[in-house]
């Protein structure tokens, strides 16, 4: 089969690029001179140039016909990439105008991971003339990715070229491994933002997203940061910049992309198509946390909703071809058909875990309508991701709600008792954490839980004290709670960690924000708490609080 530009050939002629299938390369060379000579003489005749893929036992893998420029590669994703991130594949083609590599050229080199890529010149008389080749470096202390030779024919090809392969191979693998532990399963991932937001904030803004990265055990090799001047709508970043960065990515070791911005279904395609490495943004991040951390029913439908919900827009026939290579194959006649029986099946589960939301919505309307009628004062903990939400309810009731310090440790609501003096009694309820730039389809589906919050008395706003961005996460929760019509709610600020911020400083930032001041971990700290939180359920018989005690589970 032949790939690319066959249209306006003879059949004699497409049948005389067939037959190079037939062909094989002798494992220590680039090219034999036979084939380099029958490979210019064709693309002279029908001036455009050709192509070939060759793997390392000297197969030909592709024939590819371009025009009178370029070459247009197929998909080679189905050859995996080794340990040294080699495809195991080379390039050879031929240059109708005496060209030596372009820049084109050598990008492609980089982003598909290729053993070599050569250009042969075709002479007078379709004759093979110059050869111009590259191949990859390992990093180095110069920044150069490329290493560009030249040959003034093929003839004069001397080096074994299998031995250079393996010793390339070998010495990538070293510099990676000296970086990348290549036994460890987990992802490998760069951070990247491009923002037009101020230095600061974007750099706070990646470190919430490499702690996000972390709960989600992906290894963190690199961050990029690019702020210009307009965003650019395809790829958000320029072409040659979202190349570079590829191509550091690779050079590193990593697997997947994570964008700190959320990414449009366009520009998940235009990145997607120059590059195998897995391209994620935020908001799909999240979501995959909470897809690993769902343990009720509740938590499996929503998730589950909110993915679906998020994919639905995405779901695309992947591109085969990359950068200057594309050749647009995929895109239409059956793979459409296919495309839309999943979008279809899609939008099917999405009405049954719909339907499925709404049961378990109504189930727990009626456990919140119990609780309303019992009388029993309930008091929400909302605040931002690991602000120690759970930690202050183990505390306070004395239970085990999982506690860790990442971000989303809980997902389902957990609601405990707390009993108070003379036999009164409140429902103390955690809920899942907010965050900056929260998914809207993930907001969506968490909604009916959420829910638990608007029969809530008191809305207790817990803040870690000792972030230092915990004044952006007090704006951040105030905005999700105006955006669920929560803010009608009384809250109340309880600042968490004081005992790690200095006295004189954690005693200030409460009176400057009328907030109280506890430690989670510290039983002791609580009685202000305790206090405020019996005036504030029962004004009238206020008479001092003492620690609560864990009745039972509700």
């Amino acid at each position: 089969m032949i790939f690319g530009n066959d249209k306006g050939l003879k059949p004699s002629q497409i049948q005389a690029l067939e037959r190079i299938y037939r062909r094989r390369v002798p494992a220590d060379q680039l090219i034999s001179g036979e084939l380099a000579r029958y490979l210019t003489e064709q693309s002279f005749q029908i001036h455009r140039q050709l192509g070939l893929i060759i793997d390392r036992a000297g197969e030909i893998q592709h024939v590819i016909v371009g025009d009178d420029r370029e070459i247009f590669i197929p998909d080679l994703s189905a050859y995996g990439c080794g340990r040294s991130g080699l495809r195991g594949l080379r390039c050879v083609h031929t240059h109708l105008r005496g060209e030596p590599l372009s820049e084109d050229d050598l990008t492609d080199l980089a982003l598909l991971r290729l053993d070599l890529l050569a250009a042969i010149e075709v002479g007078d008389r379709g004759l093979p003339g110059a050869v111009h080749y590259a191949h990859l470096l390992p990093p180095n202390p110069s920044g150069r990715t490329v290493e560009v030779l030249q040959a003034p024919s093929v003839y004069d090809l001397d080096r074994d070229f299998s031995a250079l392969i393996r010793s390339l191979e070998q010495e990538l693998e070293a510099r990676m491994a000296e970086t990348v532990d290549l036994s460890d399963p987990r992802e490998r991932a760069i951070l990247i933002s491009v923002s037009t937001q101020s230095r600061h904030d974007t750099e706070d803004s990646l470190d919430e997203l490499a702690e996000l990265a972390r709960t989600a055990d992906v290894v963190v090799l690199d961050r990029f940061i690019q702020r210009p001047r307009q965003i650019n709508p395809k790829y958000l970043m320029g072409q040659g910049k979202v190349k570079e960065v590829i191509i550091r990515a690779m050079q590193r070791g990593a697997t997947l992309l994570i964008f700190d911005q959320d990414l449009t279904p366009a520009q998940v395609r235009a990145i997607s198509e120059i590059t195998d490495l897995k391209v994620i943004d935020r908001s799909q991040l999240i979501l995959d946390i909470f897809a690993r951390r769902a343990q009720t029913r509740d938590g499996k439908v929503q998730v589950e909703l909110a993915q679906l919900k998020y994919i639905l827009p995405r779901l695309v026939g992947r591109g085969v071809a990359f950068s200057r290579l594309m050749g647009g194959i995929g895109g239409r006649g059956p793979g459409e058909t296919k495309l839309e029986v999943d979008r279809r099946r899609i939008r099917d589960r999405i009405a049954r875990l719909e339907n499925q939301l709404k049961e378990l919505s109504r189930g727990r309307l009626q456990r919140r309508q119990r609780r309303v009628r019992a009388g029993i004062p309930i008091i929400s903990i909302v605040g931002y991701t690991n602000a120690g939400k759970s930690t202050l309810l183990n505390a306070l009731t004395q239970s085990e709600v999982l506690t860790e310090d990442l971000l989303f440790a809980t997902l389902d609501t957990a609601s405990r008792r707390l009993r108070f003096p003379e036999e009164r009694e409140v429902i103390i309820t955690d809920t899942v954490g907010f965050i900056r730039q929260l998914p809207k389809s993930l907001l969506g589906a968490f909604r009916a839980t959420l829910e638990e919050l608007a029969d809530a008395d008191l809305l207790l706003h817990l803040v870690d004290l000792a972030n230092p961005r915990f004044e952006e996460q007090i704006q951040a929760v105030e905005r999700i709670l105006q955006e669920l019509d929560l803010d009608r709610i009384p809250r109340l600020l309880v600042f968490n960690k004081i005992d790690l911020v200095p006295e004189d400083e954690a005693a200030a930032l409460c009176r400057r924000y009328a907030a109280l001041g506890v430690s989670a971990r510290d039983r002791r700290t609580f009685a202000p708490l305790l206090m405020a939180l019996q005036e504030r359920c029962w004004p009238a018989a206020a008479s001092g609080a003492t620690e609560g005690s864990h009745d039972a589970d509700e």
